[in-house]
C-alpha cells in the first residue's frame, strides 16, 4: 500500500513558513538554500524540484520515492503568482480547495470534497509513495492519514510562523514516530525520516 509522506522544511522551532505564508524559499525568501542543501534534493529527491528547477540543473529522472504531490490552494497559489500553473508536470498533481472552482491547469486535479477520503482513495492504487507538500492546514487536516515524516530542518529559528501542521485546531492527538533515517549536511540542516509507529486512521482511545 502506498504511503502518504508529509516531505517539507521546518525550521528548529517547527516553522514550515513565516507568519504570512508565502514561499520562504523564494526570491525573497529568508530560507537558507546552501549548496549542499541543493545537491542533496538533487540527488536523493529530484522529482519534489519544481519542473524550472530541473530543467535548470539538468535533471531528467524520475526519481523514485513518488509519483504523485498533493497540496492545499494557498500553497499552489505560491506557484501561480510566480506563472506556474503546474510546478510538479513530471508528477500528478492534486489541489485540495473547496474554492479554487475550475482547475487552472488541465494537469491539476482539484480536490472538492473530503481530502481524507481523496487520500485514502489515493493509497489504496497502486504506484510510488505520494507527497504531501503542504501546507501546514492540510497538513493538520490529513494528519490521521500521514505515515511518514521527512524534515528537511534548517538550522533557524522564527519564533513564530506557518506550524507544521497549521493553525486550525484539529484535536488533540498524540502520536508517535520512529526515527528510519537521518542525514547531517555540512552546512547545518539536517534530513530526519520518521516512520509512525503508532497506526494510522482515528486517534485510539
Amino acid at each position: 500500500m502506498r504511503k502518504l509522506v508529509y516531505y517539507v522544511a521546518s525550521t528548529l522551532d517547527g516553522f514550515v513558513a513565516g507568519p504570512d505564508g508565502a514561499d520562504p524559499t523564494g526570491p525573497d525568501g529568508f530560507w537558507p538554500i546552501p549548496e549542499d542543501y541543493l545537491r542533496y534534493l538533487a540527488e536523493h529527491y529530484p522529482e519534489t524540484l519544481p519542473g524550472p528547477a530541473r530543467q535548470a540543473l539538468g535533471i531528467t529522472v524520475e526519481g523514485t520515492r513518488f509519483d504523485t504531490v498533493v497540496e492545499g490552494r494557498r500553497s499552489y497559489e505560491i506557484g501561480l503568482r510566480a506563472g506556474l500553473t503546474d510546478a510538479y508536470p513530471h508528477l500528478r498533481h492534486l489541489v485540495v480547495s473547496r474554492t479554487l472552482g475550475k482547475s487552472p491547469d488541465p494537469a491539476v486535479e482539484i480536490v472538492a470534497d473530503d481530502p481524507l477520503a481523496a487520500i485514502r482513495e489515493l493509497k489504496r492504487q497502486d504506484g510510488k509513495d505520494v507527497w504531501l507538500i503542504g501546507g501546514g492546514d492540510l497538513a493538520g487536516a490529513l494528519y490521521p492519514e500521514i505515515d511518514e515524516l521527512v524534515l528537511k530542518t534548517a538550522p533557524m529559528t522564527l519564533r513564530t510562523g506557518i506550524p507544521l501542521f497549521g493553525r486550525h485546531d484539529h484535536g488533540f492527538d498524540p502520536r508517535t514516530w520512529q526515527l528510519t533515517d537521518h542525514h547531517v549536511l555540512g552546512s547545518g540542516a539536517l534530513f530526519l525520516t520518521y516512520t509512525r509507529s503508532t497506526p494510522a486512521g482515528p486517534a485510539s482511545a
